[in-house]
């Protein structure tokens, strides 16, 4: 199933989404009418607390009356919101190499070209990659970021003040299910509770300057309306193998990233595992694979301006699309 949050007269709504991402069948309208009122329908977040009898039960559901034209409503003419609007705790990785690798050079030229210092710009062009830092290998390293912040497709991302060098990141992730400690890798795939995209908007300078403090990114990820997630969650059944969908990035219908779920250094099932070591993973947590290579403007040099639309595809899922534009000083 693709599972999305909508509002609809002034409330928030769960719905499945169906006929090719074109409509969205009601979940609690639904029950309502059948006399079959269920409270693991009024939120995502309820859904998920409630186990596999409510996917079940929503499931049956779609399966018995999804044909009720008067249940659905068109997705274009609703207001969707992250599937997730505030997860429990959100979590972002650093998995594919190429990106690890890539990403601290464009920082390097991005100050190169504050200081208009083209000698040293042309040194960073001409050096090799390198190896990969072997922390990346012995195990999956993320940061915790602002659940506050997030919102879903079709918003205005509002670019902070604080800020010149705006860019997006090319992800995907999942949102989690079931209450659990000490999970193994082998059993971690019971708490995976969809798919979805993630567009980790980054403020490029302040995240380059506060990298420096060696503690995690700050100020260049969490403003708001920053963390967008979306357009829905994608059940595990739907998507098969989650480390072979293609990923594609479009700037204002242009084509500027382009990648593939494969090559993570550790996948979710192991990220899982290394989170919950003595440490209680939630439902409804999100967590992120980090950036795919060259699926952001850091790597590219090639950064976001006032007004452009961003499109984050991942197949199998769907499209998040967003609009970036500066605030007044």
């Amino acid at each position: 199933m693709k599972l999305a949050t909508f509002r609809a007269d002034g409330s928030e709504r769960i719905g499945i989404v169906h006929d090719g991402d074109r409509r969205l069948f009601d979940l609690a309208a639904a029950a309502d009418r059948v006399g079959a009122s269920n409270p693991a329908f009024a939120s995502m977040l309820g859904l998920i607390d409630a186990g596999d009898a409510a996917l079940d039960a929503a499931r049956s559901l779609f399966d018995k009356h999804g044909k009720d034209e008067s249940l659905s409503r068109d997705v274009a003419s609703a207001e969707i919101l992250a599937p997730v609007p505030e997860p429990r705790q959100m979590r972002d990785g650093m998995s594919f190499p190429l990106h690890i690798l890539q990403a601290p050079r464009g920082q390097r030229k991005l100050a190169a070209r504050a200081k208009g210092d083209m000698d040293e710009l042309a040194r960073i062009d001409a050096e090799p990659l390198g190896e990969l830092p072997e922390v990346y290998r012995k195990q999956p390293i993320f940061y915790i970021t602002n659940r506050f912040s997030v919102r879903g497709t079709n918003t205005v991302v509002k670019w902070p003040r604080y800020s010149a060098v705006m860019d997006y990141e090319l992800e995907f992730g999942i949102i989690t299910k079931r209450k659990g400690a000490n999970i193994s890798a082998a059993q971690a795939k019971d708490h995976i509770f969809g798919y979805t995209i993630f567009n980790d908007f980054s403020a490029r300078d302040a995240q380059r300057i506060e990298m420096e403090g060696r503690l995690g990114p700050a100020k260049g990820k969490s403003f708001d309306g920053g963390n967008v997630i979306g357009p829905w969650i994608v059940t595990p059944d739907e998507i098969g193998d989650p480390y072979r969908l293609n990923m594609e990035a479009r700037v204002n219908g242009e084509v500027r990233s382009r990648g593939v779920t494969e090559g993570m250094l550790f996948s979710f099932e192991e990220i899982i595992a290394h989170v919950s070591r003595d440490e209680t993973l939630m439902p409804g947590e999100f967590i992120g694979s980090g950036t795919v290579g060259n699926g952001c403007g850091l790597e590219l040099g090639w950064f976001l301006e006032h007004g452009d639309v961003i499109e984050l595809e991942v197949e199998k899922i769907g499209i998040l699309k967003n609009k970036v534009e500066r605030q007044q000083a």
